[in-house]
């Protein structure tokens, strides 16, 4: 086994291999940090609640909190800082982002914990979205999509390994513990980013109003919508995924986290999947990991009575939805054109807009008395309505093309 080289190069193309490899690692590294963050509150709503004195309701306000600084910090911050290094960015980022948990692991109150909660996901979005920009810059254009998937394996593996990890020693020593694992991450994080990740001399740093050029490009407001909707219809199913087994299928509850671990082991598989799909075609990523996801969705709420297909299509819904991010990240990367960082960052706002709109969607039928099979025949419906708008994309990028010769099998192959 060798060690981790030491040396950081001025330029990508000056890094050997070994350093590539190490630096797309310490992205993950702190990918896992931010997933882990990001779920683990979920599960420990009634200790926050017991400790501050406030119903559990009013705790869960706390993850909104963090949503909300995710969908606010992500085009804030890819616009502010445009004209800064990529390394010294993403160092700037994981710093803020230790800093608001560690303010969230001494928070006194409710008022500045949801500050605090806020504060730490302002950077979510910005370092998720410029992680996946050096990624790819560092693997080359025939890997890009695959070190993208890679960085974001870090936030699947954060629900197979991290929210476990975290809610167990949050339920055993107290929930500010679990957020003290999530420093403990980042400050590695920091290290690794500081001695690993080469200087980006060679990656384009652009401005503000360049940036915010991405707003005003059809494909880019697409690809976002894609991620809203198609990604909407895998939260509709999280979401209420709990009460559909317990309920319908009849499992356990002892047995419902390892359905969840089912489903983040689907994440974890489809980050890699998705990663060599869009390699070989970003479009053609996205239409398979969408027809997937509907078809998942729709096999699990038909068969959600039978225990063991229950558990079998958590896994594959997991996977087929998954699949779609490291396209979809990719996509802005192209349609973007020189305003990458800010549409990179944009992805993540939309995956969280995503997880609003399916939980709210899949409550929705629930109150009209469908039942909690209904929440993953919803999500499948927004899995084919994200078919509709990636298809609508494409014609509408043809169009745009009409000097080009070549038909949707051109635009697919791109």
């Amino acid at each position: 086994m060798t060690s981790a080289p030491t040396h950081v190069a001025d330029t990508a193309a000056a890094a050997s291999p070994a350093i590539r490899r190490w630096a797309i690692l310490a992205l993950a590294l702190g990918g896992f940090g931010i997933g882990t963050t990001e779920f683990v509150a979920m599960g420990l709503l009634p200790n926050i609640a017991d400790t501050l004195g406030v119903s559990e309701p009013t705790a869960g306000h706390v993850i909104s909190a963090y949503a909300l600084g995710v969908v606010v910090g992500a085009p804030l911050i890819a616009a502010l800082t445009a004209r800064m290094s990529r390394r010294t960015l993403l160092i700037g980022l994981m710093v803020a982002f230790t800093v608001g948990n560690l303010f969230t692991v001494l928070a006194p109150s409710y008022g500045l914990l949801m500050v605090a909660r806020f504060v730490a996901g302002l950077p979510h979005g910005a370092y998720f979205g410029v992680a996946a920009l050096v990624a790819a810059h560092l693997a080359g254009p025939r890997d890009r999509a695959k070190a993208v998937g890679k960085v974001m394996l870090g936030l699947s593996v954060a629900n197979v390994a991290g929210v476990p990890m975290a809610t167990w020693l949050g339920e055993s020593l107290g929930w500010r513990t679990a957020f003290a694992v999530v420093v403990v991450i980042g400050v590695i994080t920091i290290v690794a980013l500081v001695r690993y990740l080469p200087a980006l001399a060679d990656m384009r740093v652009t401005n503000p109003m360049t940036e915010l050029g991405a707003l005003a490009r059809p494909q880019v407001w697409f690809t976002l919508l894609i991620g809203v909707v198609g990604f909407g219809g895998m939260f509709a199913f999280y979401t209420y995924l709990n009460s559909a087994l317990t309920t319908v299928a009849g499992v356990p509850v002892s047995v419902v986290p390892v359905a969840m671990m089912l489903f983040g082991l689907g994440m974890v598989a489809g980050n890699i999947v998705g990663g060599v799909l869009a390699d070989r075609s970003v479009p053609l990523g996205i239409l398979i990991g969408l027809v997937s996801t509907a078809v998942s969705l729709a096999l699990f709420a038909l068969t959600l009575q039978n225990a063991w297909a229950a558990m079998f299509f958590s896994f594959a819904i997991g996977l087929s939805g998954s699949s779609t991010i490291p396209a979809l990240q990719t996509r802005l990367m192209d349609v973007a054109d020189d305003a990458q960082t800010l549409a990179a960052a944009l992805n993540h706002s939309a995956l969280n807009i995503a997880n609003a709109l399916g939980a709210w969607l899949g409550g929705v039928v629930i109150a009209a008395g469908h039942g909690y099979r209904s929440p993953s025949s919803m999500g499948a419906a927004l899995a084919v309505a994200g078919v509709v708008v990636l298809g609508i994309a494409l014609l509408t990028q043809r169009r745009g093309r009409q000097s080009t010769v070549g038909g949707v099998a051109t635009v697919l192959d791109r």
